[in-house]
């Protein structure tokens, strides 16, 4: 077998002028493993097209992932001249090669070959290779004439010709049958077998199921999961400024106001009418509702169609009685010619409407009244486009774009101190009391008194997660455990959370935004069984709301706010976020309609506590969304989430009964510190999802993101302070209680939006906020030891240089360390100095390479490309499991359990060695900028003060007492809190 890379080079995309006049003459030059080829001149094209294709040998197929594939693009020489212009080039690693039949068309972007070239534009190429038969040997010659003799080793290639792969998918998929021209003739050798077996259709789930499943994702290559720069057509990169509409690309539409009519005619028999208005514009159309008994009816609706679905250049409305038992009557239309219809463009004030009288048609007779109407051209920023009907969404409530903000959440803090005189059943015993505190679904109780006697003492905080406005009520259980399993109620107490903000402020500090002491109140307990008041004894608590924390309702790797939550503590805001949802790309079908596949897909994303629903984009798969949004931000390391949802609410109830839910299609995490200031980053991301037969990519969807500041330096001082609030460190929270919080907060979060009109649906807000992140996962655990492997590389490869200078492999190299050795054992106050200097010039160095997009999901860090298929049936099977018996079940959810803690120390200890290498990479700009500026004013410093002296107050400052130490984070942590890791791009 022979192994073959196959290139084809496909054309090139806004080249850099090189001859002076505007233009260039490109042609490329492939270079791979000592092979050369070279593609035709294009002459005086910015944006050629060549569609040519090349085959390379490829000699060691099993260091093929090793070799690199260099194409260089120039511009032929001019005049004169004795170097062709250099226009860029790309080089594409081994492990990018694809098998034949996988290959696409990647756009790579045009790279400089130094830091004093200059180069853009994209180079479209085609890559892949293909495993082929050896050309057979020719038949041993025959006693023939010299003419024969000669003829038959020409003919012999030509079926290897005919076999080369022009069209992959084509040549891989059957073989030549016997009597086509590629067979060899009677005698000659036999054919050689194709490069792969045709192999058998698998058996799919599409066989016994329904067409919704047969439209279901299948895996496609790693090659789609890469995140795509695009220029779509948005003012913010064209040079327009409109509004804040200038981060999406212009919508056209046509809005008809239809307002109210007057004397229309009466078609009933008592004398009225039950007018309604149908408005029908080429293949589109919409209606009013009817309003029943009316001569002189108000709808005072406005309908908006999309300029694309425009069929005619006539708009025609008109206006007709419905009636139940027979077909309904024409009462009049009006028709406007499309071209005479005037454009509004805000901020202009809205058009006036004007009184219409109605015409008859061929089909009316007795046609009077008038109608009052409003018609214009606009675009989706005009004031009436979002309360409008849709076109392309539908009039459905559902479908409309919506704006919902997160319930504001309260850590509620409950000190049980002690009970005095409580009243057990059994006298002769002393009670073991217990408190179990419930704030709805949300339980928790103390630990069993250590004084066995009528007032047992606890002194024990219970804290829960409360939202405004309080609905809920705190109940406290006394309990006295007479068994195992079994507890009798002494007395309960009830204090609904409303009643607290009620209490004077005089007598009871109910909320604080520090540490400071709250007053403890009594409380008497009841009892239901006695029928009669009674004294049961009384509860010694403090309850208080604690405002000095935020309340985590997400993953703290995918934060997007982290704001406390007393308004008085917040910091102002240091910029504003700007995000364009533009449109979606090849979406998969995820539900079928009259027996084919569709999609009703709309966007959520979360920034803080705004949560924004673009609209629905009823059957497309490639929607167009167009909204524009914004946040307040506050501080700069925090995340943007954008998940894409597929709307099923438009069909109630299934066949069964049950409530369908909105379906997942995918979701996008941006930090805004990769961002740099001011600039408007348009990218396409890949949609991908973890389904159990492996990662699949559900589409694509298209963002442009601007972060722009007020104030560079208030951002870079930022990166001084602690990440949370005050109260985390002053009186910091259990790693397990913290999770077990914001559980019960997310749950809270889902509920409140839910009850909101239009829904946001639960199922939605938990894919947002991550509730499954802390599930056991053998993929994610695999993922995350990876992760410190590569953190561990680094380290790694120094101490191979390192050997590799003591094994002299390079003569000059370990000249110039042994010199440079020598020269600091001599002096070795240039130690320090010298490796600052170094970091600093390594960071300057890689700006460079630095990322120029927001990174995407990654489906090869997270291992979901080649994950095993047990691996993935355990990942997806629910807690509790159903595998095996009930005792095998109870000890495998706990390893679940426990291995989903060992998996989330992993991810820590990953993210810190992460965030090392973050620190001179250019993922965060201004903490690298900070970075580099104080490795350089070290390095200053430590050539002009002397080493010792440093030494000495360094070792003062490390060993200094106590009380001149600040309980707060110090400043390098804090900066080094804020550095980013890859965790936010873990599926």
């Amino acid at each position: 077998m022979v192994r073959k890379l196959y290139v084809e080079v496909c054309n090139a995309v806004d080249l850099m002028p090189k001859d002076g006049q505007g233009s260039c003459s490109p042609y490329c030059v492939l270079d791979y493993d000592s092979q050369r080829k070279k593609t035709e001149v294009k002459a005086k094209e910015l944006s050629p097209v060549w569609n040519t294709k090349y085959d390379f040998l490829i000699s060691d197929p099993s260091t093929m992932e090793c070799d690199v594939l260099e194409i260089n693009v120039y511009s032929e020489k001019k005049v004169g001249k004795r170097r062709p212009g250099f226009l860029g080039r790309v080089r594409i690693p081994g492990h990018c090669f694809v098998k034949q039949g996988e290959e696409t068309i990647v756009y790579y972007a045009l790279q400089k070959r130094n830091i004093f070239s200059h180069t853009k534009g994209e180079l479209g190429v085609k890559v892949w290779y293909n495993d082929e038969p050896d050309e057979p040997a020719p038949p041993p010659p025959e006693p023939a004439p010299a003419a024969d003799a000669t003829a038959a080793p020409e003919a012999a290639p030509a079926p290897a010709e005919e076999a080369k792969p022009d069209a992959p998918a084509a040549v891989e998929a059957t073989p030549a049958p016997a009597d086509s021209p590629a067979a060899p003739p009677d005698g000659a050798a036999p054919p050689a077998p194709p490069p792969e077996e045709e192999k058998p259709p698998e058996k799919k789930e599409e066989q016994v199921q329904t067409i919704l499943h047969s439209c279901r994702p299948s895996i496609v290559h790693p090659s789609d999961y890469v995140l795509k720069e695009t220029r779509p057509a948005i003012p913010g990169t064209v040079g327009e400024k409109v509004a804040t509409y200038d981060l999406v690309e212009k919508m056209q539409y046509l809005f008809v106001r239809v307002v109210k009519a007057r004397n229309l005619a009466a078609k009933d028999v008592d004398g009225s009418s039950d007018p309604y208005v149908k408005i029908t514009l080429g293949i589109q159309g919409a209606k009013t509702y009817t309003v029943a008994k009316s001569l002189n009816p108000e709808w005072n609706q406005v309908f908006a169609f999309g300029n694309e679905g425009i069929g005619g250049h006539i708009l025609e409305i008109t206006v007709w009685d419905e009636d139940t038992a027979s077909k309904d009557d024409f009462l009049g239309s009006v028709a406007f010619d499309l071209n005479e219809i005037p454009t509004r463009v805000p901020p202009d004030s809205p058009l006036a409407p004007q009184w219409y009288r109605l015409e008859e048609t061929q089909e009316g007779r007795g046609v009077k009244g008038s109608i009052m109407l409003a018609v214009w051209m606009g675009t989706q920023a005009d004031e009436a486009f979002t309360e409008a009907w849709q076109s392309d969404s539908g009039g459905y409530t559902t479908t409309r774009s919506k704006v919902y903000l997160s319930p504001k959440l309260w850590y509620l803090r409950v000190n049980v101190i002690e009970a005095q005189e409580v009243q057990p059943f059994d006298k002769m015993r002393f009670p073991d009391v217990i408190v179990r505190a419930q704030l709805g679904y949300q339980i928790h109780k103390t630990r069993a008194s250590h004084i066995r006697s009528m007032s047992p003492f606890w002194n024990e905080d219970l804290l829960f997660v409360a939202a405004e406005p309080f609905e809920d009520e705190l109940k406290l259980l006394v309990e006295d455990r007479v068994g195992p399993d079994k507890h009798e109620l002494l007395g309960y107490v009830k204090i609904p959370l409303s009643t607290i903000d009620k209490i004077p402020l005089s007598t009871y500090d109910c909320r604080r935004v520090d540490y400071s002491q709250v007053r403890s109140r009594w409380f008497n307990l009841e009892r239901n069984s006695d029928g009669k008041a009674s004294f049961h004894g009384r509860l010694h608590l403090r309850v208080c709301f604690d405002g000095g924390y935020h309340v985590m309702d997400e993953s703290t790797n995918h934060i997007s706010c982290m704001q406390p939550t007393a308004k008085q503590l917040w910091r102002p805001s240091i910029g504003v976020l700007e995000l364009g949802i533009i449109r979606g790309k090849d979406l998969l079908p995820m539900k079928t309609k009259d027996g084919r596949g569709t999609t009703d897909a709309y966007c959520v994303a979360k920034y803080g506590q705004k949560w924004i629903r673009t609209r629905t984009i009823v059957d497309s798969f490639n929607p167009r969304w167009n909204e524009p949004y914004t946040w307040e931000v506050y501080d700069p390391c925090t995340v943007l989430t954008v998940g894409v949802i597929d709307n099923c609410q438009m069909h109630a109830m299934e066949k069964n009964g049950s409530e369908v839910k909105d379906v997942r299609i995918g979701k996008v995490r941006i930090r805004l510190s990769t961002l740099e200031s001011g600039r408007v980053y348009t990218n396409r991301y890949p949609l991908l999802m973890l389904h159990q037969s492996g990662v699949k990519k559900m589409g694509e969807i298209e963002l442009a993101v601007r972060f722009s500041v007020s104030s560079t330096l208030n951002v870079m001082q930022l990166y001084f302070r602690p990440l949370l609030p005050r109260m985390h460190y002053l009186q910091p929270l259990g790693v397990t209680q913290s999770e077990i919080l914001r559980i019960a907060a997310m749950r809270i979060v889902a509920n409140r939006l839910s009850r909101t009109e239009p829904p946001l649906r639960q199922e939605v807000v938990h894919y947002m906020l991550d509730s499954d992140f802390n599930v056991w996962s053998l993929r994610r655990s695999k993922a995350n030891y990876c992760r410190i492997l590569n953190v561990l590389s680094s380290p790694i490869a120094v101490v191979k240089w390192f050997d590799s200078i003591c094994k002299w492999k390079n003569s000059l190299t370990t000249i110039l360390v042994h010199l440079l050795f020598l020269i600091l054992v001599w002096y070795p106050e240039l130690i320090l100095p010298t490796l600052f200097l170094y970091m600093s010039l390594i960071g300057a160095w890689q700006y460079r390479f630095r990322p120029r997009s927001p990174p995407s999901m990654d489906a090869k860090l997270s291992l979901a490309e080649n994950v095993e298929a047990d691996e993935l049936d355990e990942e997806f099977d629910p807690i509790p499991s159903t595998k095996g018996i009930d005792n095998v079940r109870v000890r495998y959810d706990r390893l679940r359990i426990v291995s989903g803690r060992i998996q989330a120390v992993l991810g820590d200890l990953a993210t810190q060695g992460e965030r090392i290498c973050a620190l001179f990479s250019w993922r965060d700009p201004r903490a690298t900028a900070i970075a580099i500026a104080f490795c350089l004013v070290v390095a200053i410093t430590l050539y002009v003060v002397p080493l010792r002296l440093v030494a000495v107050l360094l070792g003062l400052y490390l060993l200094r007492h106590p009380r001149f130490r600040d309980p707060l984070p110090a400043v390098p942590l804090s900066f080094f809190r804020r550095l980013p890791s890859l965790a936010d791009r873990i599926l």
